[in-house]
């Protein structure tokens, strides 16, 4: 079987990195194996992975460390593979820059549609619409690339792929598991804390005044709007 993207995997417990790697070995995958943070960095930055996997719990500090550094240089999909079920462990990993958030224990099946769906937000681009326009926003779909008033904005891969479906759908009162499932895929539906998660990073980035979002409007109860008095799609 042809390698396909090669995946970064950050586990200190050697039965599970086995396992992780066997598992994607056998969908066709390219694995190399950190077992700390300073040789989860070390290979990042001389291997350049399509995706990481990655443990919170390490022998030499919180996993979240790595996600800090990963995002201050690439878009790289990150998942969380860990034991952590608090609410608040979660939604600070992906308040941190992590793409996704998988529970110990888990199944093969499982791990392999979340890569799945990660690699589709990296990759979704819109071939027919090369850059979408509203306000002070451009959103370029080929390069990933975002800027507001000219200056380019730091996005992670899933930010992208939610201000993306924003933009697509200007002035739309769209409800939360709609939202959920377009952006992030079919089983995520339920996963409110995702949402809020990453619509209250997306503000920040791209609103004047964060707590009071221009583009970004909440429909208390139902969904969200993204108002766009002058939404245009180029297709130059």
């Amino acid at each position: 079987m042809k390698t396909k993207d090669l995946i970064l995997i950050v586990e200190d417990d050697p039965g599970i990195s086995k396992m992780l790697q066997f598992t994607l070995t056998q969908d066709g995958y390219g694995c190399v194996i950190a077992e700390n943070l300073k040789s989860a960095y070390r290979l990042f930055q001389v291997n350049n992975p399509d995706i990481i996997l990655l443990d919170l719990g390490l022998p030499d500090g919180d996993g979240k460390t790595l996600i800090k550094n990963v995002r201050s240089q690439a878009m790289t999909p990150i998942i969380v593979i860990s034991a952590r079920h608090a609410e608040q462990e979660i939604v600070a990993a992906l308040d941190t820059g992590a793409d996704d958030y998988v529970l110990k224990p888990f199944s093969g099946i499982e791990l392999s549609a979340r890569i799945r769906s990660a690699q589709r937000r990296l990759l979704g681009i819109i071939p027919s619409q090369q850059h979408i326009v509203c306000g002070e926003l451009v959103l370029q779909i080929e390069t990933l690339i975002v800027s507001k008033n000219e200056t380019i904005l730091k996005l992670t891969p899933t930010e992208f792929n939610l201000l993306k479906y924003f933009m697509l759908h200007p002035n739309q009162v769209v409800t939360h598991s709609r939202i959920l499932k377009e952006v992030w895929g079919v089983g995520y539906q339920h996963e409110m804390h995702y949402l809020r998660t990453f619509v209250n990073s997306l503000r920040k980035k791209i609103e004047n005044d964060p707590s009071r979002p221009q583009y970004i409007i909440t429909q208390m109860g139902v969904g969200y709007r993204f108002y766009c008095q002058n939404d245009s799609i180029s297709k130059e």
